[in-house]
């Protein structure tokens, strides 16, 4: 089975909860959490990076990537989907 694998990036004011929400909305849609990588700049800036398997999803991408906008609205987030190998081609050398 080839897998397909999206590419999420969050920035924002550092609070509670922002992994766990994103966690759990990618647990309701199936998207499978493949590796996480998370830091605070500059004393209070969020900055996580998400790679997720969405082969299983249950909901296409254009509603999974509507529901990234709301929680970012909710949370003052900025939240980017992107599939791999657009990501991969928009960051080579």
């Amino acid at each position: 089975m080839n897998k397909k694998r999206v590419v999420l990036t969050v920035i924002g004011k550092d609070t509670v909860g922002i992994v766990a929400k994103i966690a759990t909305l990618c647990a309701e849609c199936n998207a499978n959490i493949i590796d996480v990588s998370q830091s605070i700049l500059g004393g209070d800036t969020f900055a996580m990076i998400m790679l997720t398997d969405v082969t299983s999803l249950n909901i296409t991408f254009a509603d999974l990537s509507n529901k990234l906008d709301v929680l970012a609205d909710l949370n003052n987030l900025k939240i980017h989907a992107v599939h791999e190998d657009v990501f991969s081609a928009m960051h080579h050398i």
